[in-house]
């Protein structure tokens, strides 16, 4: 035995939240390469997608949608207003606000985006199979759906 601590795991190795933590760094690594290989970010790919769900809406209401903070919402609506990919127009209702709309290139990019999260999605899951990949994500969803009902909080994924 050369070296006995590259032979015995360390003891946290096989905790469910060491696994979890070390499996959401690639996972993060991963999505945030691929959405920057295409020059996106992750609040680009949720704000575009959170428009074509819900549709028009002033920043408050898509940020409280999209869960992404008000802070972070005005640089990434001003990020997206710049490429085209969404407009901005004055609410009729209160022309203090804006409404934010998505335009046709946005929807184009907001299809490569989901083409690219796929691929990453696959990559991240290679090892397993189709069935695996669906247990894991409703095992995953009812830890989340848990967790955020206890602490009303949750985490951004993607920024």
């Amino acid at each position: 035995m050369e070296n006995p601590s590259e032979e015995t795991p360390a003891r946290w190795e096989g905790l469910p939240s060491w696994l979890l933590g070390q499996t959401a760094n690639h996972a993060r690594r991963l999505v945030g390469d691929g959405f920057s290989s295409v020059g996106a970010r992750g609040y680009h790919y949720r704000l575009l997608a959170t428009l074509e769900e819900s549709g028009p809406a002033s920043q408050a209401a898509l940020g409280r949608r999209s869960g992404i903070h008000l802070s972070d919402m005005v640089a990434t609506v001003n990020e997206l207003a710049d490429r085209g990919l969404v407009e901005r127009a004055p609410d009729p209702a209160d022309r203090r606000r804006n409404i934010i709309s998505l335009t046709s290139a946005g929807k184009r990019q907001l299809r490569r985006l989901e083409k690219r999260l796929a691929e990453c999605q696959d990559e991240l899951l290679a090892p397993l199979s189709p069935e695996e990949r669906q247990r894991l994500t409703e095992v995953l969803s009812r830890l989340l759906d848990h967790h955020n009902r206890r602490t009303g909080i949750p985490e951004e994924p993607w920024r």
